[in-house]
């Protein structure tokens, strides 16, 4: 009862700062308080030119660091939002005010145990850039390293644990009296949510993130990550290399500085390709801010407290979706989808594949370095709600990504399309992944897998088996009668006979 009380409260004061930006679209769809809604418009500000998603994203700047974060996770599910809702939303600045630089010093002396002087050589209090978790200083280790000290803000932990709450009672009022947005789990969407925001909040995980990102990449001319100082690194402490190069997406200072923007791109394309296709791992945040090019024109990318994964089953599913994609081929993008489980089996094949050449033509009918795949995949998980589609949370933060991605190769050349560059990996990928060989090989493997079981079975069927004749001994030297006693399989039968049946799966696959 306090528990609803207290967020019924909190949930007042969101209804009147989203009134306050005439952006309450948000609760008058969920439907969940539609008296506190009507009773919030009468704050509403009137005539307010800007667009719906503008307005959203300016009330959840206004309400602090958990909702700018929540805007932008809101940014990826189109299929929740109008696309330009969701366009605007990823627009969302996470900037806010900076605290003091004796707080950081505090936190840092905290954490690491030292002060300040036995750490770092100068450390300068001014932060070079303050977001909603955390915010940066720049500073020199004692022994002269250029370092950047990343620090969260104070007391951030406690501030997003009360507003989870509030997310997570909202998402259990939808899930019990909206049953048509059950499909798309609420309750989990929120703790999907706070399982990310849990680990940007330890900048230990940051740092093992980066570190897994640049051992990688470690072999690649074109790309590294920064290096980490693990002995100036703690929870709420990061301590990183300084990284001395240009945004990736200020095109004049990187030509100024000497650098070919489209090299840049390939190599961006490049990277981007091997960490989803290769590595199933990649950084989840690249906007044009959170990448620099530096003096030798490697791509370094900061900031990794957003990562994604995706499975080599995904990494699969993906390819094989893109290709039919750029084969025109909608029968196969629909067969992609029902294999893969994505979409029910009860639903129309023919109908799905007609809504994905709707998709695709308009798409492709455009000039080559107009199209863009990610607003493909967004398309395409927009359908969700008309073929009970299953949603698919590592695609939409994908989406995200991709949209990033193209919005920075836009800005280092609006003529050229980025996948257009990645293409030769992704065919080459491909092939040695779906080719004939490739097929073979998996079949070698899972036979090779079978044959590895079958000792293991083989002891099982041995143990069981002495079992059941220890039993069946006993119950000869059982004096009672018993008549009329039909057969039935023995366990070690049917063991055997399951043991069989696997053999020969493994083998036809």
């Amino acid at each position: 009862m306090l528990r609803a009380l207290r967020n019924t409260w909190r949930l007042l004061r969101m209804a009147l700062s989203l009134a306050r930006h005439d952006a309450l679209f948000p609760l008058e769809t969920l439907g969940i308080v539609p008296a506190l809604v009507v009773w919030a418009r009468l704050f509403a500000r009137r005539r307010d030119a800007r667009r719906p998603g503008e307005r959203l994203a300016a009330a959840l700047q206004e309400m602090g660091p958990s909702f700018i974060k929540l805007g932008q996770a809101l940014s990826t599910r189109s299929d929740l939002l109008s696309e330009s809702v969701a366009v605007d939303l990823a627009r969302l600045q996470d900037h806010l005010p900076a605290f003091s630089g004796a707080e950081a010093r505090r936190t840092i002396e905290t954490e690491l145990g030292q002060p300040i002087a036995a750490l770092f050589k100068s450390f300068d209090d001014v932060p070079v850039a303050a977001a909603s978790i955390a915010q940066v200083h720049f500073a020199v280790t004692t022994d002269g390293r250029d370092v950047a000290v990343k620090v969260l803000r104070p007391a951030i932990e406690r501030a997003f644990e009360r507003d989870l709450d509030l997310f997570y009672w909202m998402a259990e009022l939808v899930e019990r009296t909206q049953p048509r947005f059950r499909r798309l789990k609420p309750v989990d969407s929120v703790r999907a949510f706070a399982d990310v925001i849990r680990v940007e909040m330890d900048l230990r995980m940051e740092a093992a993130a980066a570190e897994e990102l640049g051992g990688n990449f470690s072999d690649d001319p074109g790309y590294r990550a920064p290096t980490i100082d693990w002995d100036r690194t703690a929870q709420r402490v990061l301590t990183l290399e300084r990284v001395d190069g240009i945004p990736i997406g200020d095109r004049d200072g990187i030509v100024a500085a000497g650098h070919d923007p489209d090299l840049v791109m390939k190599k961006a394309a490049e990277a981007f390709f091997y960490q989803v296709f290769r590595d199933g791992f990649f950084h989840a945040d690249m906007h044009g801010g959170n990448a620099f090019v530096d003096r030798a024109g490697h791509i370094v990318p900061v900031d990794f407290g957003i990562m994604g994964r995706i499975d080599e089953d995904t990494r699969g599913y993906l390819a094989e979706l893109l290709v039919a994609f750029l084969r025109r081929d909608y029968r196969a993008v629909a067969e992609v989808q029902f294999r893969a489980g994505y979409v029910p089996s009860d639903q129309s094949r023919e109908m799905f594949a007609q809504a994905c050449r709707s998709i695709g033509e308009p798409i492709f009918g455009k000039p080559s370095h107009e199209i863009s795949i990610a607003r493909l995949l967004a398309q395409m998980l927009r359908v969700t709600e008309q073929f009970e589609m299953t949603v698919q949370p590592q695609l939409l933060l994908l989406q995200k990504t991709m949209l990033m991605a193209e919005g920075m190769g836009t800005r280092l050349n609006p003529h050229v399309n980025i996948w257009e560059l990645a293409r030769p990996l992704i065919e080459e990928w491909m092939l040695s992944h779906f080719g004939p060989r490739a097929t073979i090989g998996r079949a070698v493997e899972d036979l090779a897998q079978g044959l590895r079981r079958l000792p293991r079975l083989i002891d099982s069927l041995h143990v069981v088996a002495e079992r059941e004749r220890r039993q069946a001994e006993a119950e000869s030297k059982d004096p009672s009668p018993v008549t009329g006693r039909a057969w039935r399989p023995r366990f070690a039968e049917i063991i055997a006979v399951l043991a069989l049946i696997a053999a020969i799966v493994a083998w036809w696959h």
